[in-house]
């Protein structure tokens, strides 16, 4: 067999360009698809959050339709200075970026190739935001003492999208590390280690959040 032969098959449903992998398309569909998905979901909960924040506003005494309870309270989140932390409600940010993962995904799945300069500063950005929205889940379960079903929403959202960013952009070869580490994170990601991480760390917030309010939750 020759070492073209050779080549080929271990390179099967792929194809190198400028120093870069196409990953196959099945994958393309699949984490393009559910950015998507969860984009517009975090979308949609920053439009209502976005909304309950000017409802608030010329109310501070208004009862949001997501005040279920002393626990589930978007009320008694919003009127906090978390809420917001740049001088305008958080929400305006996700009104601002979650169109810009929209149209990369969008456009990503009718096969339009991103310079990798570009997808890399996007799951930078991106991370920046799921760092915040954590930051925000610390404050309303330790600080506040109340969660906002909204922006529970927000936040698995975005960890969502960030993921599906992240695992492209290790498949497509669009972050700055040397190849050996860039060949031991897609080994990762194909043995499906990438998906149990996520798996596992929504889990343990999941978890927190239950040793933190208990039964009170259900």
């Amino acid at each position: 067999m020759s070492a073209a032969a050779t080549t080929g098959e271990s390179d099967a449903g792929r194809v190198r360009v400028d120093q870069r992998v196409m990953p196959p398309d099945r994958s393309r569909y699949i984490l393009f698809g559910e950015m998507l998905v969860f984009a517009t979901l975090s979308l949609v909960a920053s439009f209502i959050l976005a909304y309950d924040a000017l409802v608030l506003a010329r109310n501070p005494d208004a009862v949001l339709a997501c005040s279920i309870n002393a626990i589930f309270d978007c009320a008694k989140v919003g009127l906090t200075p978390q809420a917001n932390v740049f001088g305008f409600p958080n929400a305006f940010l996700g009104l601002i970026s979650e169109p810009v993962v929209m149209t990369i995904a969008v456009a990503s799945l009718w096969k339009t190739r991103f310079p990798k300069w570009f997808m890399f500063t996007a799951n930078v950005v991106y991370l920046l935001g799921v760092i915040f929205a954590y930051w925000l889940l610390f404050q309303s379960t330790f600080v506040i003492g109340a969660l906002c079903p909204w922006c529970l929403t927000v936040t698995l959202a975005t960890t969502f999208v960030f993921w599906s960013m992240t695992h492209w952009n290790i498949l497509e070869g669009n972050l700055y590390v040397s190849p050996a580490v860039l060949e031991k994170l897609r080994g990762f990601a194909r043995d499906g280690w990438l998906t149990i991480t996520l798996m596992a760390w929504v889990v343990l917030v999941v978890l927190l959040e239950v040793l933190k309010w208990g039964f009170r939750l259900f």
